[in-house]
């Protein structure tokens, strides 16, 4: 599978994930359908009905939001399992933190600067992100791609956690953030294929 065809499909993937219309009383972001806000919507330039959202364009804002944002083809071009964790933590919750704890993971793998300079931590992955993971990259090797993308997944369930402490209400959601978390790589969430058609409408 080519990096489009895997920007295609986990696109799909978490349109079939998130399905249709819902609004959760207790869901801070307000009405959404396949997955996408009102506000992310809205910022998009949507302004019709939530419930009639049309799925093509769910997808193309998840390409240029959530996963070009991210520069998602350069990092699977590395290693597609962290491509995979970030574009869900950034779908999960929101890019900018997504390309923050990857900043962060960088920096303390860097054996206090003599691997490669620490980066700026911004959530804005751009040359000086890049440049630092192919660094690390050259001197750990795929087991360590591997582990940075892990160890940036298993920082997404302490962010959860966080969330549930500081707002009971959030509780509603945890169980479901912890399962989507812990069973990302594991792949267990994209053992039901999604159709065809939906990958297809995905926007390049």
């Amino acid at each position: 599978m080519d990096i489009e065809e895997l920007k295609r499909r986990l696109i799909a993937e978490v349109i079939d994930r998130e399905g249709g219309y819902v609004n959760h009383p207790a869901d801070r972001g307000g009405p959404t359908c396949w997955g996408i806000t009102l506000q992310v919507a809205r910022d998009n330039g949507y302004q019709g009905d939530m419930r009639a959202l049309p799925r093509p364009l769910a997808a193309k804002i998840y390409a240029n939001r959530y996963w070009h944002s991210l520069k998602l083809d350069d990092i699977a071009a590395m290693n597609r399992d962290l491509a995979m964790v970030l574009f869900d933590f950034g779908v999960n919750s929101g890019p900018g933190r997504a390309a923050e704890y990857l900043q962060i993971q960088l920096n303390v793998l860097n054996n206090r600067g003599r691997h490669y300079a620490d980066i700026k931590v911004d959530g804005a992955v751009g040359e000086h992100t890049l440049t630092a993971l192919r660094k690390h990259a050259n001197i750990r090797g795929e087991s360590g791609l591997f582990l940075l993308a892990h160890t940036v997944n298993a920082e997404r369930i302490v962010f959860c956690r966080r969330l549930a402490e500081r707002s009971e209400s959030q509780e509603a959601f945890t169980y479901g953030w912890f399962r989507r978390v812990v069973e990302l790589l594991s792949h267990v969430l994209h053992q039901r294929p999604v159709p065809r058609e939906w990958i297809d409408e995905v926007a390049a």
